[in-house]
């Protein structure tokens, strides 16, 4: 062979040769992904957290750092510090509240937990920001900030009042759960005995207003049932804030198959919860049994409750629950893909209002290892974008959008008790 077909032969070798070995790992590919679009999450619920812990007096509280544990020994999820890590750039804060039957204390709660969200995001001014429309949050962003909107976790927040609805988004509330694990009195939840089949016609009312308005209508939580009424009613693409699928995982919180469909039509997200409990059946088995335990323990003591605690910490060591793969969580994100398509897929972690996580999803410093194990699966860099926040901020634009072309349309007023 002569020199200058030698040549060609290795030039012609290494054209077949640098596709593979320049393919980047799925961890580059995660990571390229993660820094041209971070997490908009649709979920976290610090300001609850808040409450709890240190019943909402933050002056004190430092949010740069949270890794020290609190007296019960657990350690909160998030933090600045965290956030960056885990290359979160957008996050609804969950207002959230207990589902009880007293509305006006709820309403006052929700009320006290929007000005505990506002109050940790301007004690942080270069880190964190807050926004009221997809513009702010896409500048604050870009900014290099943790951009903030917040949601309302259960219709009990309202007081089963549309003028208090129109005041929440006037406080900056852009996302409602319908409701929580109460049924309220105008839409049945997942884990609570139905009482409507659905919304009823109030409800269906404040879904009206809420698309009137510019609030997405968030169906996590909420049973099939309201979930199929709210996508017959709604003209704006809805929101899951968090939540999985019941084809992975039969838990009566994540979207039945029956419904994935409306989704795609109404173009709205399933925001993948991170919590093992509605991930993993083997976990939520485990938690069945361990409920199933409970009760026979409390029947076999009932003469002698003291015996209960230690007899169910007899069996929690001899049946430890099962470790929750990372992967669990992807197979939920295949799922969807597999039915309606990436372009219908977030993330709405449920971080600091959880108490078990997959391996290596611990805190808010996991993302970069869920996309990875997605890019290792086959996603594309460009689909990875979509699932991080492009989806979410999709459907939050197609919000503001419709809400823009109802400016000439009045309130819904409904008469107050007199």
């Amino acid at each position: 062979m002569n020199k200058p077909t030698l040549l060609a032969g290795l030039a012609a070798l290494a054209l077949v040769s640098t596709p593979a070995t320049a393919q980047k790992s799925p961890e580059a590919v995660a990571e390229a992904a993660l820094r041209k679009a971070p997490v908009f999450d649709g979920h976290n619920d610090v300001p609850w957290e808040l409450r709890g812990s240190v019943g909402n007096v933050i002056n004190g509280f430092d949010f740069r750092d949270t890794t020290r544990p609190k007296p019960d020994g657990t350690v909160m999820h998030t933090d600045i510090q965290r956030l960056r890590k885990g290359h979160v750039g957008a996050q609804f804060w969950s207002v959230y509240v207990p589902s009880n039957t007293n509305e006006q204390q709820a309403v006052q709660q929700t009320i006290e937990q929007i000005d505990v969200a506002k109050r940790l995001i301007a004690r942080y001014p270069n880190d964190l920001g807050f926004a009221s429309t997809s513009t702010e949050l896409e500048q604050q962003m870009k900014a290099g900030k943790v951009a903030g909107m917040l949601g309302a976790e259960g219709g009990q927040s309202i007081g089963s009042s549309l003028a208090v609805l129109r005041e929440l988004y006037g406080m900056g509330v852009r996302y409602m759960t319908l409701t929580h694990g109460k049924t309220t009195p105008w839409a049945d939840s997942a884990t609570d005995a139905p009482q409507h089949d659905g919304l009823t016609d109030f409800g269906k009312q404040v879904v009206r207003e809420m698309n009137r308005l510019g609030m997405i209508v968030d169906l996590s939580h909420v049973s099939e049932a309201t979930m199929k009424d709210a996508l017959e009613v709604s003209k704006a693409p809805v929101m899951f804030s968090h939540s999985g699928v019941r084809a992975v995982n039969d838990h009566p919180r994540n979207v039945p198959d029956s419904v994935l469909p409306a989704v795609k039509a109404n173009g709205g997200v399933v925001m993948v919860v991170l919590y093992a409990a509605f991930l993993d059946p083997k976990l939520r088995a485990h938690g069945l049994s361990r409920t199933a335990e409970k009760a026979r323990l409390d029947a076999l003591y009932v003469g002698n409750p003291d015996a209960v605690a230690p007899a169910l910490k007899a069996w929690d060591a001899a049946n430890p629950a099962p470790q929750v793969p990372i992967g669990i969580a992807a197979d939920h994100i295949d799922h969807l893909k597999k039915t309606i398509g990436v372009d219908h897929i977030g993330i709405g972690g449920d971080y600091d209002g959880m108490d078990a996580t997959p391996v290596g999803l611990e805190d808010v410093t996991g993302y970069p290892r869920l996309f990875a194990e997605l890019a290792r699966r086959g996603y594309t860099q460009a689909e990875l974008e979509k699932i991080s926040s492009g989806n979410m901020l999709r459907v939050l634009k197609a919000v503001e959008t419709y809400a823009a072309s109802q400016k000439g349309q009045p309130p819904i007023e409904t008469p107050v008790a007199k």
